[in-house]
């Protein structure tokens, strides 16, 4: 089944399409699906909820294509700061523009959060949610991932994206940032998610 993928995402196409490659899948993000991006898309993630930003994304981009559209919402919570930065782990320290400029700044507001904090109230967990819709008169069908870990005092790694050079994961015992893709795809929030997904998609 080719799917679209709606995510701009850099980083998380790689995995995406790593993962679903690999299975037998053909996916296409927006960009190649010919959907030019505009500032609508802004108004897509303005929900508390992971789910309710993934249904309206893959809604929004199933419209624009047609084509059977698989929408992700994930992001870093911790625990001590009351599941912050959660959906708005992107756009947690405000900045717009390159994605490494957002991300350091992301990370810095995280570091100063937490700073001085003990091990205890470092405790984290990544969390994914992915919606599929198959046509516009479809269920939607949810699939979710969750990887525990901790967040450090200083980055490790340069891997990966947003907050893994900080994220010490628990099944890995090192950083996202320190891990290869693969190992990464194992064990993460969007690897056990899409692990769903593919289950899903071979009894459909």
């Amino acid at each position: 089944m080719k799917l679209l993928f709606a995510t701009r995402s850099s980083g998380k196409q790689v995995e995406v399409r790593r993962v679903m490659e690999a299975a037998g899948h053909s996916v296409v993000f927006p960009d190649e699906a010919g959907v030019p991006e505009t500032r609508q898309e802004e108004l897509l993630e303005v929900s508390d909820s992971f789910e309710t930003n993934a249904r309206t994304k893959a809604e929004y981009f199933l419209k624009k294509t047609g084509l059977p559209t698989v929408a992700d919402d994930s992001g870093l919570e911790v625990f001590s700061l009351g599941g912050l930065p959660g959906v708005r782990s992107k756009r947690w320290a405000g900045l717009t523009g390159p994605t490494l400029e957002v991300d350091k700044a992301n990370n810095a507001e995280l570091l100063r959060r937490l700073a001085g904090a003990p091990e205890s109230r470092r405790r984290a967990r990544y969390r994914c949610v992915l919606v599929l819709l198959r046509s516009a008169s479809a269920m939607p069908e949810v699939f979710e991932g969750v990887c525990g870990g901790r967040i450090l005092e200083e980055p490790r790694g340069t891997g990966g994206f947003g907050y893994d050079p900080l994220f010490l994961c628990d099944a890995l015992g090192r950083t996202f940032g320190e891990a290869d893709g693969e190992e990464k795809d194992r064990v993460s929030h969007r690897g056990q998610a899409l692990e769903k997904l593919l289950h899903r998609l071979a009894g459909a």
